[in-house]
């Protein structure tokens, strides 16, 4: 159902890792230090319940940088009210991305 969703520790992560300018899966398992098994699951469940929305890049692209295609994500409006809410419930995730320098939240 859209907007269900356990927020969990690492659910926050991944939300507060996308605000901050995280697009795709590697980025937000580089910076976050979760493992692939915990975020892509994350990524897929966010995107059924409509929090974010994901776009594969242009094949030809990700061709001629020699690498597979990233999917890219965004948060919607209900996720920018859940990411709200897990700022609420695990203040310390903030802090996670601050010192990234690319995201919203470490230009802020």
């Amino acid at each position: 159902m859209p907007g269900d969703i356990r927020l969990t520790l690492p659910t926050a992560t991944v939300l507060a890792g996308i605000d901050c300018g995280l697009r795709y899966g590697f980025d937000l398992i580089d910076a976050s230090g979760l493992r692939a098994g915990t975020v892509y699951p994350i990524l897929r469940r966010l995107e059924e319940a409509g929090m974010i929305v994901g776009a594969w890049e242009a094949v030809s692209r990700s061709r001629a940088e020699g690498r597979p295609p990233r999917r890219y994500y965004r948060l919607t409006s209900a996720g920018e009210t859940k990411l709200a809410e897990a700022l609420s419930r695990y203040p310390g995730v903030a802090r996670t991305f601050e010192k990234g320098g690319s995201g919203r939240r470490a230009e802020a």
